[in-house]
């Protein structure tokens, strides 16, 4: 559906909205929109205005958590038709032509929402196949000019979305696969020489987070060799299987879920790696620390990398919260001169207040550090200047030195 069949509607930015707007702030906040009582459509097509109707940017209108939509363009006589999108994918895909090139790479992020201009939407590459996740219905209203866009540029194996929609941004459930041929389950994708098994049709996760592609990359070639390793919060146990790839002595794997387990074992085992000779535990992670400081356990390795959001039978964690105590936690059973892997996805802090947990953790421990080196999004995940938080992903390499 093109630009011209699609309603057209005019929302008035309030004015302590408009120099953000004007800068290119690319997300339409629910506040910032003046006449929010008329009933505009998701897909609309939107003018931001203001108050003397003067043209600011337009874009489309759709409900994504506290976001009204996003700001496609700031030419009012842009189109978003088929050349609008074929544009922005064919850009977006020239700027991956490093990681499409790389036989040792094989999963990555091909197109990042706002930060490859146009917000709602992200699109992943595994071994030939695609995956597009939806982050609103107003986005979905494009789907077919998106697809098509990809298609033109792309020689696509196989196609799956993820509709993650539902309120407050939960995952839609049915079938993903859209067409072409239907992936292998589990599909076995390479990242930098590592193997991993992901599962295209199984939900909202596939099995591995690709923004943690340059830290696994660190851990495996500088920070494992003659270590243990503890990995909190592994979901299918990725960071263990770097650590056990760059020579650590053994890798002991806490999560929660049931399924971490034999996920676990799936991704040692396709990269031949003795998941026996290897400790995986189903426990709370806070039981896990409690138990390591009753046994007197410590390590020279902890990554520490929790959801934003948990809630266990006794616990309930919150990153903007509750790091600095979960890190004092890891404090107590890391090895002196070990390492500490503080990692956090959580977009409502900056890299500088993270690291300001850092410091209040040692300092309540009466502990002291050093960093090593810090990462952010790897570059596939493009983002932009003007839109800090989407640029979410914070990793701090810790020195613990007494």
């Amino acid at each position: 559906m093109g630009d011209d069949m699609k309603q057209h509607i005019k929302l008035i930015v309030k004015p302590t909205f408009i120099k953000n707007l004007k800068a290119g702030y690319p997300l339409i906040m629910e506040d910032a929109i003046q006449n929010k009582n008329d009933v505009v459509k998701e897909g609309s097509i939107i003018e931001l205005v203001d108050e003397n109707s003067r043209f600011i940017a337009k874009g489309y209108y759709g409900i994504q958590n506290k976001g009204r939509g996003w700001v496609l363009s700031r030419n009012q006589q842009e189109e978003f038709n088929q050349m609008f999108f074929d544009l922005k994918l064919q850009k977006a895909i020239a700027h991956r032509s490093s990681l499409f090139n790389d036989p040792n790479t094989t999963a990555f992020r091909v197109f990042n929402g706002e930060g490859d201009g146009i917000g709602g939407f992200t699109i992943d590459f595994f071994e030939g196949y695609y995956v597009i996740s939806w982050y609103s219905e107003g986005i979905y209203q494009f789907k077919d000019l998106i697809i098509a866009a990809l298609n033109k540029q792309m020689d696509v194996k196989g196609l799956y979305e993820k509709k993650r929609f539902a309120s407050k941004g939960m995952y839609v459930d049915d079938n993903d696969f859209i067409f072409g041929q239907e992936a292998p389950s589990p599909l076995i994708v390479k990242e930098n020489g590592m193997n991993f098994a992901v599962y295209l049709n199984d939900g909202a996760m596939v099995g591995i987070f690709l923004d943690q592609r340059d830290v696994r990359k660190t851990i495996r070639n500088k920070y494992s060799s003659g270590k243990t390793v503890l990995n909190t919060f592994s979901y299918t146990g990725a960071f263990s299987v770097a650590a056990a790839l760059g020579g650590s002595i053994k890798t002991t794997s806490v999560d929660l879920a049931n399924r971490s387990k034999s996920k676990t074992i799936e991704q040692f085992s396709v990269n031949a790696i003795d998941f026996e000779a290897q400790d995986i535990i189903v426990e709370d992670v806070f039981n896990y620390f409690k138990y390591a400081v009753r046994k007197e356990l410590k390590f020279d390795l902890v990554i520490l990398d929790p959801p934003s959001f948990a809630r266990s039978k006794k616990h309930t964690f919150s990153a903007g919260k509750d790091y600095p105590e979960l890190l004092q936690q890891a404090i107590a059973i890391t090895e002196k001169n070990g390492i500490i892997v503080a990692s956090s996805n959580c977009s409502t802090f900056s890299m500088e207040k993270f690291k300001g947990f850092i410091d209040k953790a040692f300092k309540a421990t009466k502990g002291k550090y050093k960093i090593h080196e810090e990462f952010s999004l790897p570059q596939d995940f493009k983002t932009i200047e003007e839109f800090k938080e989407g640029n979410y992903l914070k990793v701090v390499f810790v020195e613990k030195l007494v």
